[in-house]
């Protein structure tokens, strides 16, 4: 009679889970007097975009034309040295990776020549006019991240209301936007960010908001 002959075990390797994709931990701090280099490295020779250096909200059409890329970043930089802090900056292990400008909504001129981003009452609020993520950095959830710290931000500052004007690109033929033209953000970003859409002049341009505690003292 013939023993039964065990079977070979299997060689083949077991099957694996995919590994879990790392959490980015970004560190968001004020653009600061000090942190002025990191700024303008993020930037870049066009200086975020088109040579903004994001004086686009706080300057008229012909005032940004008369001064040029040169003299706006000129203006930025001494804006930034007044200690006035326009806004954040966030890095990846130490290296800029992003930015936000985050200030009263007086601050920002061309938002008050806007019919479609006019003021919706007369609540005072903080605006966040725009974003610039670095290349290597979009699509990590990065503009949420700024977004948070925004709040944040205004509220230690004594804002009591935060306010956006997002793209909101699932109301255009073309949902998916190029980076170049989803620097005031994606309505998407905002809602994960907590802010809730209170008016809508334009099909592509809600105003979305977020109440904050402001700090006491």
């Amino acid at each position: 009679m013939k023993t039964p002959r065990a079977k070979a075990a299997s060689t083949a390797p077991a099957p694996t889970s995919p590994a879990p994709t790392p959490r980015v931990r970004w560190s968001v701090l004020p653009a600061t007097r000090e942190r002025w280099r990191d700024v303008a490295a993020l930037f870049g020779a066009k200086g975020a975009c088109a040579g903004c250096w994001c004086m686009w909200p706080r300057v008229t059409a012909a005032e940004s034309r008369a001064l040029g890329a040169d003299g706006r970043k000129k203006r930025f930089r001494r804006l930034i040295a007044s200690d006035a802090v326009p806004g954040l900056i966030a890095y990846d292990a130490g290296t800029p990776a992003g930015w936000i400008a985050i200030a009263p909504r007086a601050e920002y001129r061309r938002l008050e020549g806007s019919r479609v981003l006019a003021p919706v009452d007369e609540q005072a609020v903080w605006s966040v006019p725009c974003f610039f993520v670095g290349r290597e950095h979009r699509g990590k959830g990065l503009t949420v991240a700024l977004l948070k710290a925004a709040c944040r931000w205004a509220a230690s500052q004594g804002a009591t209301i935060v306010e956006g004007y997002p793209n909101d690109p699932t109301h255009s033929k073309s949902p998916r936007m190029p980076a170049a033209f989803a620097w005031m953000g994606i309505a998407s970003s905002y809602t994960a960010a907590g802010f809730k859409e209170v008016a809508r002049r334009s099909p592509l341009r809600p105003i979305m908001r977020k109440r904050v505690r402001a700090a006491r003292g």
